[in-house]
């Protein structure tokens, strides 16, 4: 049967969380549930390594605005990661190229990743951070179902998974004024910084700090400030 199914699911998955579906792959692979996981994943090297990424995401994920800076740092490292695992898939079992099996998974974990990063966004300008942890928690079972669910049944699982990503698309869409709004806080927020910054530090007990009292002084026509 063709790997195309098993090649678009994990590209979804790894849009989400690309760490956990290499780690689980190469369970599956080093346990001997599947014949159809290549010997590269099932390394442990790559195990390891993959488990304490995942670990790692798992906290930032948690995080109200950590989350936000993981995702944009993962822009490039998740649709890398689909990309790779497709091209390993289709070389173990020989029945789709390298390249096209590279390119699918990758695009899909390209708009997966779109999805979730543009939703964490969304969720972000709620202040209550107890929306993260479900949303993350959330993302990490749908991951770890698909994913098994695809080893034993690929093409239902990529039928789950297009739906999913069509239904995730279609919820950004909706979310993008309420991400506009956000981005445009959060650059408002950057600005008020370096304002503050460009006008010095303030002192004690909310007084103005040496930079602010020496700037009144001259405006005032005064030499400068008082001695200590």
């Amino acid at each position: 049967m063709s790997v195309l199914p098993l090649v678009f699911t994990s590209g979804w998955a790894s849009g989400v969380n690309a760490y956990a579906v290499v780690l689980l792959l190469g369970l599956f692979g080093a346990t001997g549930l599947s014949d159809d996981v290549p010997q590269t994943l099932q390394r442990p090297e790559v195990l390891i390594t993959a488990g304490v990424l995942f670990l790692c995401e798992s906290v930032a994920d948690k995080i109200p605005y950590l989350d936000s800076a993981w995702d944009s740092v993962h822009t490039v490292v998740r649709p890398l990661a689909g990309a790779w695992i497709g091209a390993l898939l289709a070389g173990q079992s020989g029945s789709l190229s390298d390249v096209a099996a590279g390119l699918l998974g990758g695009s899909t974990a390209l708009a997966s990743h779109a999805v979730k990063t543009g939703t964490r966004m969304a969720v972000n300008t709620s202040p209550e951070p107890f929306s993260n942890v479900v949303l993350s928690i959330a993302e990490d079972l749908g991951v770890g179902g698909i994913v098994t669910f695809a080893m034993f049944h690929p093409l239902a699982a990529a039928v789950v998974a297009g739906v999913l990503l069509a239904a995730g698309l279609v919820i950004l869409v909706l979310l993008v004024s309420r991400i506009r709004r956000y981005l445009r806080r959060r650059a408002r927020r950057r600005e008020e910084r370096a304002a503050a910054g460009a006008s010095g530090q303030p002192g004690e007990a909310g007084q103005p700090g040496r930079t602010g009292l020496a700037a009144r002084f001259r405006a005032s026509g005064r030499a400068g400030p008082p001695p200590d």
